[in-house]
């Protein structure tokens, strides 16, 4: 399976929800659903399956940025951290 975005919103905010497998490749389409979710956007990675280094490099940014990181697993959240380290 490849990348799958679905659109929502919760709280107030847009929720971007993200299936599949979140590659380099992927990440222009999810710029622009991000610049497009008004208000704040969110995304929801529960059923994330794998992601690729520029995935978590975009991640950390999204992250940083104000983009919440909902549902996020914990091997990409000890990658991201990883990858703070290293840069």
């Amino acid at each position: 399976m490849t990348l799958r975005i679905e659109r929502g919103s919760a709280q107030g905010r847009t929720v971007l929800r993200l299936i599949g497998r979140v590659r380099s490749e992927c990440l222009a389409e999810i710029e622009v659903q991000i610049e497009d979710a008004v208000p704040g956007p969110a995304l929801d990675l529960e059923e994330v399956t794998l992601v690729d280094v520029g995935a978590v490099r975009f991640l950390i940014a999204c992250e940083q940025s104000g983009v919440e990181l909902l549902h996020c697993a914990p091997y990409i959240r000890q990658w991201m951290a990883s990858e703070r380290l290293t840069n």
